[in-house]
């Protein structure tokens, strides 16, 4: 007796055309930058036409909005604990996404280094998404103040700005030719720097 074929959807054909093109884009993007990446080439490496990745994001800032989002993206494990030990969290998440997301975080910095540049779609979408990000990172400070984990002097706005230059600077040297591995010494040694610099 034949076995029943099972068809996926349209939602599932879709969501895998556009899982393909924005791996393509982002492995093009940590090869070469992403001024050097159209759509056209995108869609040859993703094994499409570039009607499929215009179909799919629109335009290249869209899909390069979307690598962004899509790099950017981490877990942070649930956390029983106070400020101190969310932020812990933060920390040791971001540098396993570092480590263990390639090429996604190489794509992400190098985007993230246009921007710094000045690149005119890159500049607001990243100012927007740091901004954000320091937010977050703020409000866990705020958190390990009020809750007696973190020093009551700190300055959550200035420590997220410290934290986020830390951990960029971090994921640079990771990602960069002469790299420096994002092991698990790394990784314990500053959660432990962070601990040290702001437990109460």
């Amino acid at each position: 007796m034949p076995s029943q074929v099972t068809r996926r959807t349209q939602e599932q054909r879709r969501a895998e055309t556009e899982r393909r093109v924005l791996d393509a884009a982002t492995a093009l993007i940590a090869q070469r930058g992403s001024r050097a990446v159209t759509l056209a080439e995108v869609g040859r490496e993703a094994g499409y036409s570039r009607g499929i990745v215009h179909a799919s994001f629109g335009s290249r800032a869209e899909l390069l909005e979307a690598v962004v989002r899509d790099a950017q993206r981490f877990a942070v494990p649930p956390v029983d604990g106070n400020g101190l030990d969310r932020l812990g969290a933060v920390v040791r998440a971001y540098l396993g996404n570092v480590r263990d997301r390639q090429p996604s975080t190489g794509a992400f910095l190098l985007l993230w280094a246009e921007a710094v540049a000045g690149e005119p779609v890159l500049a607001p979408l990243f100012a927007e998404r740091d901004a954000d990000f320091r937010a977050t990172l703020a409000d866990l400070v705020r958190d390990g103040v009020a809750d007696g984990s973190v020093r009551a002097d700190a300055d959550p706005a200035a420590v997220a700005v410290l934290l986020l230059g830390l951990l960029r600077g971090i994921g640079m040297q990771v990602v960069a030719p002469a790299g420096v591995p994002a092991d698990e010494a790394l990784v314990a040694q500053t959660v432990e720097v962070l601990r040290r610099g702001l437990a109460a």
